[in-house]
């Protein structure tokens, strides 16, 4: 079975910073990422949080701070662990 990954993407690195700032502020697990380009080719940013469980509270904190984001996705993870290894 395959896990997910969610993200929050923006407009513009600012809404990004900000958010993420406020997030690690309030003690959620989370990092900035390149944006998936499955997802969009936006500004280049996006937030990746781990718990799904989370996106109630962040949801919050951008209402309460006039955040502006394109929206939250979830997409299945996609790491393939041989990569980059050569023989």
């Amino acid at each position: 079975m395959k896990s997910k990954q969610n993200y929050i993407l923006f407009e513009d690195v600012q809404n990004g910073q900000k958010l993420y700032s406020l997030i690690k502020e309030n003690n959620i697990k989370a990092t900035i990422a390149p944006t998936p380009r499955v997802l969009d080719v936006c500004c280049g940013i996006s937030i990746l949080y781990d718990n799904i469980e989370d996106k109630e509270k962040i949801e919050e904190i951008i209402k309460e701070n006039d955040i502006i984001i394109k929206g939250f996705h979830e997409i299945e993870r996609d790491i393939d662990p041989s990569r980059m290894k050569f023989l």
